[in-house]
């Protein structure tokens, strides 16, 4: 079993309250406005600030070209 990735339709940042992308390489979920990537671990995504990591200026930009 996979990531949904249906699930980005329905779950947002809870730190940001935008949109929520899914980094494959990564197994992360990626939020520009927050500036944070929250891990999946088994499938299931750990929307919790405390356990995200701060993305780099260099990842935002990457992200939102």
């Amino acid at each position: 079993m996979a990531f949904d990735t249906k699930l980005l339709e329905i779950i947002a940042c809870p730190v940001g309250k935008g949109k929520l992308r899914f980094d494959r390489e990564n197994n992360e979920l990626i939020s520009t406005a927050a500036k944070l990537a929250y891990p999946v671990k088994d499938d299931i995504p750990v929307l919790l600030e405390n356990e995200a990591r701060e993305l780099s200026l260099e990842e935002v930009e990457k992200w939102n070209s």
